[in-house]
């Protein structure tokens, strides 16, 4: 019993210090994050990608001519229309009631009209047989003229204003379907208002928002390379339209992309990556390795990064490299020698990091 004493010592302090060396363990494992960026060449610096949303080829915004209450909207989201079929309704009180009162000027300038040439015809003969003067037959003739003038303004009236009420009613112009109805029943619109949106077609096409360092880049026919989130495979297109004008609500260029071969699977409202590859735009083809200028250490051994070995992309081991410079570029510092293609490489917080220092990649 003795010896029992100090033994039990003896094996608490082994535990104790296990304990410990695991706690220094999970403190070590505390890894420090890194941002890093794959070396590439100065024509992979040139393919650049953009978010974007497939839209229907022939997308219709349907309006009223005209201003008034919605008394009739007879669609909704999803609806397939035909050519024709009605949409919406004003209730036009204004422009039948100003109608009504073109129809009734026209039988007033129409009578008028008459009456005067019936003096007119009367004139003449009294005229021709010496019974009334020449001053008097030129009277009835400008009376009759500017009756005359009358009516055919009242009838061209009575055209606009039947054109007025026709305004009051919107009908599909091809058929579709509804992709939107901003406009409500008994809703107060002005003229021009956006009631409905109507996808007309088969064809969609991207929608992208580019910047204005890279608009000027962008040509018609443009080939370019489509992915969507949501479907398997990439899709070949073509930059059909480059505005001219930013989009306020954006601040970037509006650029429309058609996708060359039709998939019934792109439906309008789906989220797209577009792929442009301006290095096909300039010939230019430059296999120079190329990377960020933060990305690069100085000391007093020269130029060197922090080239990252990973297995899994999540964590690694930071090697201090040094390589030589070329050139710079406004993408960054051509690369002569130290680098290869493929390799990566942390391009922040060079300063904190240590030769064999393992991290967390970010």
């Amino acid at each position: 019993m003795k010896y029992l004493r100090p033994v039990m010592l003896i094996l608490l302090a082994v535990l104790v210090i296990n304990s410990c060396k695991e706690e220094e363990k999970k403190k070590e494992e505390v890894l420090r994050p890194v941002s890093y960026q794959t070396v590439g060449t100065s024509n992979d610096q040139k393919i650049r990608s953009f978010s974007g949303v497939a839209k229907a080829g022939d997308e219709i915004e349907l309006s009223f001519r005209s201003g008034g209450i919605i008394t009739e909207l007879n669609v909704a989201v999803g609806q397939k229309v035909k050519k024709g079929d009605l949409i919406a309704k004003l209730d036009n009180v204004q422009a039948n009631l100003a109608y009504e009162q073109s129809v009734s000027a026209l039988n007033s300038a129409n009578s008028a009209m008459k009456t005067a040439k019936s003096a007119l015809e009367r004139t003449k003969s009294l005229y021709e047989s010496g019974s009334q003067s020449l001053s008097e037959y030129e009277s009835a003739k400008n009376n009759y003229q500017s009756a005359l003038d009358q009516y055919e303004s009242a009838k061209r009236n009575k055209r606009i204003q039947q054109s007025q009420i026709s305004y009051g009613y919107i009908t599909a112009p091809k058929d579709g379907t509804i992709a939107n109805k901003p406009g409500t029943l008994n809703a107060n619109v002005s003229a021009g208002q956006t009631i409905a949106v109507l996808n007309a077609g088969e064809q969609i096409n991207i929608v992208v928002g580019l910047p204005e360092n890279v608009i000027n880049k962008i040509e018609t026919n443009m080939e370019v390379t489509v992915s969507l989130s949501s479907l398997d495979g990439k899709f070949k297109g073509n930059v059909i339209e480059v505005s001219p004008v930013v989009d306020s609500n954006s601040s970037t260029y509006p650029v429309k992309i058609d996708i060359t071969a039709a998939n019934t699977q792109v439906k309008p409202g789906m989220a797209a990556n577009v792929t442009f590859n301006f290095g096909k735009l300039d010939g230019t083809y430059e296999n120079t390795l190329i990377i960020p200028i933060k990305a690069v250490g100085e000391d007093n051994g020269g130029n060197f990064v922090f080239v990252i070995h990973t297995n899994d992309d999540k964590t690694g081991t930071v090697k201090k490299q040094k390589i030589e410079l070329g050139e710079m570029t406004s993408n960054g510092f051509k690369i002569k020698s130290g680098l290869n293609s493929g390799e990566k490489i942390a391009i922040a917080g060079l300063q904190t990091l240590l030769d064999g220092q393992k991290v967390r990649l970010k």
